[in-house]
């Protein structure tokens, strides 16, 4: 089963990152997001706070590339590890660092997402510290 949810995740994000545009199929309608990057962050939730968490993500930078490297499989959670190059909207600022998604799949679709700034910080989340 876990496997299955791998490749739900795998290829959510694959579309995402292709057409710009979540693959609202694989994704429950009462989704939750928590985005632990961003300082006293609420819940998004739902389509609509999909919607919402990707644009208040895009807007602090003026440019950006994701590239996913690993999908760790952690039962009924995929950890994503992504390399992340983008420059800071108001600052200039170049940024490359290692991001990570932690989601969690029930009956194949996304249910949850937790992002990090930290690949360490999304396996303790999953019980799978280094």
């Amino acid at each position: 089963m876990s496997q299955e949810n791998v490749e739900v995740v795998r290829g959510s994000l694959e579309h995402l990152l292709a057409s710009g545009e979540p693959q609202w199929a694989a994704l429950h309608s009462a989704i939750v997001v928590r985005d632990h990057d961003i300082p006293d962050a609420s819940d998004y939730r739902g389509h609509a706070g999909v919607t919402q968490w990707l644009e208040d993500w895009a807007t602090a930078w003026s440019e950006y590339t994701l590239k996913p490297t690993e999908y760790i499989d952690a039962d009924d959670r995929v950890v994503v590890v992504f390399l992340m190059k983008a420059t800071g909207r108001g600052s200039g600022v170049r940024v490359e660092r290692r991001d990570a998604m932690v989601c969690q799949v029930h009956d194949d679709l996304i249910v949850r997402i937790d992002y990090y700034n930290d690949r360490a910080e999304a396996l303790k989340a999953v019980g799978l510290e280094e």
